[in-house]
């Protein structure tokens, strides 16, 4: 069986960083797995083997091969920082999903994930899907933060599983992309699908899937643009993909082509793409339900600099 691998640039703020200590935060493994990692000759940096004690630079390209898992995958209780609370009943529990938390156990993921930290805070979550997606309807990207439900009874998981997939949950995002997008609303409608040479990216190719973006601008600085995103369909990272391919990718987004100048100045190490909301009906009584995440630190911070420059 093919082991799983990793690959994607160094972040600017693993820059100068051990490779054991800076690929511990970027993949949420053990300092010791990846020292195994290492000493197999399974972390390429640019091509070339390094040992765990070399240091890391901004924008080379990582490819690691990841361990295979020792167990079945099961969520890991504990508590997540900063993942607060936006609605809890007892058919629907809706988070603030932080940057870095997965939403479930994958392979070689071994940092915090949305279902463990339910888990840990007591909350009962529904026991439909997989093991080690119980209660899980829709995700985000590790990368992305904002509003993200899941499903605490049985008859919320079918209702909001039949919903993402009928296309009935309103899904908002606020994008800050580079640039100007020209108009400054419109809709993108361009199939996705997996990078010929580059098979952990996405892009636009024509026989890919059927993909729609609808988006508006909110603020527009003399760099970039404060987007408001709405997805009519639900593609792997979609919003990044149809934004390059357009040249106005997310800033914080170098997999994507952003400007790592700019990320910099902005103190960005990851994309800013957040989701701002979600719409649904409650599977229990049928009232509208909108489910609103504000934005976090990081990406406020980069805001308020754009607004001062």
């Amino acid at each position: 069986m093919t082991r799983p691998s990793r690959q994607l640039p160094v972040p600017d703020g693993l820059a100068g960083m051990r490779v054991d200590a800076g690929l511990a935060k970027l993949l949420g493994l053990s300092r010791t797995t990846v020292a195994d990692l290492a000493a197999a000759g399974d972390i390429l940096v640019d091509g070339r083997a390094v040992g765990k004690s070399d240091r890391l630079t901004a924008g080379d390209w990582l490819d690691v091969t990841l361990p295979e898992p020792e167990r079945p995958l099961h969520p890991r209780e504990e508590l997540v920082e900063g993942m607060d609370i936006l609605y809890s009943d007892d058919d629907v529990i809706a988070v603030n999903k932080p940057v870095g938390v997965a939403a479930h156990p994958t392979v070689g993921w071994e940092g915090p994930t949305v279902v463990g930290g339910l888990a840990a805070a007591g909350f009962r979550i529904s026991t439909s899907g997989p093991p080690e997606r119980k209660g899980i309807v829709q995700r985000l990207d590790v990368g992305t933060s904002g509003v993200m439900v899941v499903a605490a009874s049985e008859r919320a998981y079918t209702h909001l599983k039949r919903a993402f997939r009928d296309r009935t949950v309103t899904k908002t995002y606020h994008a800050l992309v580079q640039g100007h997008p020209d108009p400054s609303t419109g809709t993108i409608e361009a199939p996705i699908g997996r990078h010929p040479s580059a098979g952990w990216r996405f892009c636009v190719r024509s026989d890919g899937k059927h993909s729609v973006t609808h988006y508006s601008t909110i603020e527009a600085f003399r760099e970039a643009s404060l987007l408001d995103v709405h997805l009519e369909t639900g593609r792997t990272h979609q919003i990044r993909v149809h934004f390059s391919a357009l040249h106005h990718p997310c800033c914080g987004d170098p997999m994507y082509g952003s400007d790592p100048n700019l990320s910099k100045r902005l103190g960005l190490d990851r994309q800013w793409l957040h989701a701002v909301s979600l719409g649904f009906t409650h599977p229990a009584d049928g009232r509208a339900m909108e489910i609103v995440s504000p934005y976090p630190d990081d990406l406020q911070q980069a805001l308020d600099i754009l607004r001062q420059s």
